[in-house]
């Protein structure tokens, strides 16, 4: 049973979708803007919301973590720690917003902006 199971499944294979949401998370950090299915952005969005935090968090067990959970991309998380985390050091939280764009002309899916605020 799942009983209290939030995480999209994705209709991936565990792996899958850790190697996924990894790449989308890079990707946000790398362009700080990316378009993408509304449920995939509702699926990444806390896990870059933790790496956030935990670039705020600023110590060499963070940047362990964050490497950790990004895949060993060191410039993903020299940007995280280096750029993006000191603008957010007075702000609790909510760093990311979804902007909804509409459907995909293809197949009708519902697309948005997965943007940092």
């Amino acid at each position: 049973m799942r009983h209290q199971r939030k995480r999209y499944q994705l209709s991936r294979s565990s792996a899958h979708r850790k190697a996924l949401l990894a790449n989308l998370c890079k990707e946000v950090i790398a362009h700080e803007r990316i378009r993408t299915t509304e449920t995939k952005a509702k699926a990444v969005k806390p896990e870059l919301e933790k790496l956030i935090t935990l670039a705020k968090r600023g110590d060499l067990h963070a940047r362990r973590q964050a490497l950790s959970a990004l895949g060993q991309d060191k410039y993903s998380v020299y940007k995280l720690f280096e750029e993006i985390a000191p603008r957010y050091t007075e702000r609790p939280g909510g760093y990311t917003r979804i902007l909804k764009l509409g459907p995909r002309r293809s197949d009708s899916t519902e697309m948005v902006f997965l943007e940092l605020v």
